[in-house]
């Protein structure tokens, strides 16, 4: 039997580009749409991997609810279809607040979908206008009742902290309006300024007022002292959950496992075993990827070989980031970056494996490079 796997699909399309936003996505509408959901459908049906079943699979963008009803529950049936789903699949979309009602739920639920990720960011109506969000402070709250109405299993809230002009006192009624909804699972992002964003064009012009380091240090020790508070297991760096509530498919990203991906700008990565694994990038705008798929054209835009250092290097870097840490034997770790660590009180090291403490959390990419 083929061995399941993570199967991401990505949707290119949002209501319009956040100011923050450097992912694969397009402020577009009208025929391109349809023209690309069908390429989509096309590439899929078409799949060297067939067969292969999926243990998760993950609707991400853009924003996957910005499609119709009809176009994305489409798309889920022809991964289904592909993939057969073993018993119990995680099967997550993402959602902005404003792009969803009752029937669009319940149309995702009675096709599959019982994993809802929705894209809040903040509570605060001046946050939202200065991130471009195009969503409501209230719309959260509604969406939640909706989706928990419909029948999600499990339901994630996205929250971004170190905001321009964002205070502590902010930064805390947002965490506990989100809290006060019951997710499942919370996701806490410090705001990164991507190039070629218009927050890093305004950043270079010196027109972000950003909180200080030490706000944001304080900001992210609060989320993890009142996740804790409130029942949320801190199982990776930013992302918290009720058990049993962990993102499967994210998990699969952080071990380092295989990932299948289609759509405009999907990234996947295969190979079993000790074998060299290809990282893939599909051709990333709407218009030429649905060229590519209606000529019958190669959809990669970029290939990578990913060697056993590579991808040890990788297992260590996104391995570190979990409270699971890394098996020091099966990882051959270097005892003395280990000892080195533990002596500055960022790691410590139980049951065969090395971990960050919450203090090591703040330096998850300096002791990544020690071991690497």
């Amino acid at each position: 039997m083929m061995e399941p796997v993570a199967v991401y699909v990505h949707t290119p399309f949002c209501p319009s580009k956040c100011g923050y936003c450097d992912f694969n996505s397009y402020a577009m509408s009208g025929g391109i749409v349809d023209r690309t959901v069908q390429a989509m459908l096309a590439e899929i049906h078409r799949s060297p991997w067939r067969g292969r079943p999926a243990k998760t699979v993950f609707f991400g963008g853009g924003t996957p609810t910005f499609l119709s009803p009809g176009q994305l529950t489409g798309l889920l049936k022809a991964v289904l279809e592909v993939h057969p789903p073993i018993p119990g699949a995680e099967v997550t979309s993402e959602a902005n607040p404003g792009t969803v009602d009752a029937e669009k739920f319940d149309a995702m639920v009675e096709a599959g979908f019982n994993r809802l990720s929705l894209g809040a960011q903040s509570f605060d109506t001046g946050d939202l206008h200065r991130l471009g969000r195009i969503h409501e402070a209230t719309d959260v709250a509604k969406a939640v009742a909706a989706a928990r109405r419909a029948g999600f299993r499990s339901l994630n809230i996205d929250l971004m902290f170190a905001l321009p002009g964002q205070s502590m006192r902010g930064w805390r009624t947002n965490l506990e309006l989100a809290l006060g909804l019951a997710p499942d699972h919370l996701s806490l992002y410090c705001l990164t300024i991507e190039p070629n964003t218009r927050f890093y064009r305004h950043h270079l012009r010196g027109a972000l007022e950003l909180p200080s380091e030490e706000t944001q240090v304080a900001m992210y020790d609060l989320a993890v002292q009142r996740c804790q508070e409130a029942g949320l297991d801190h199982y990776e760096i930013s992302n918290f959950a009720r058990p049993g509530h962990e993102s499967r498919h994210n998990l699969c990203y952080w071990r380092a496992e295989e990932y299948l991906a289609y759509g405009p700008g999907a990234v996947g990565c295969f190979g079993s075993g000790d074998d060299q694994r290809t990282r893939y990038t599909n051709t990333k705008h709407p218009e030429r990827y649905a060229e590519a798929v209606e000529s019958g054209l190669r959809l990669w835009c970029d290939e990578e070989a990913v060697d056993g250092h590579t991808r040890r290097t990788e297992a260590v870097m996104l391995g570190l980031r979990l409270s699971e840490g890394l098996d020091v034997q099966s990882m051959n770790l270097d005892p003395d970056p280990m000892v080195k660590a533990v002596e500055r009180g960022w790691a410590a090291v139980s049951e065969g494996r090395f971990r960050l403490t919450d203090q090591g959390r703040h330096w998850c990419s300096e002791v990544a490079t020690w071991l690497i």
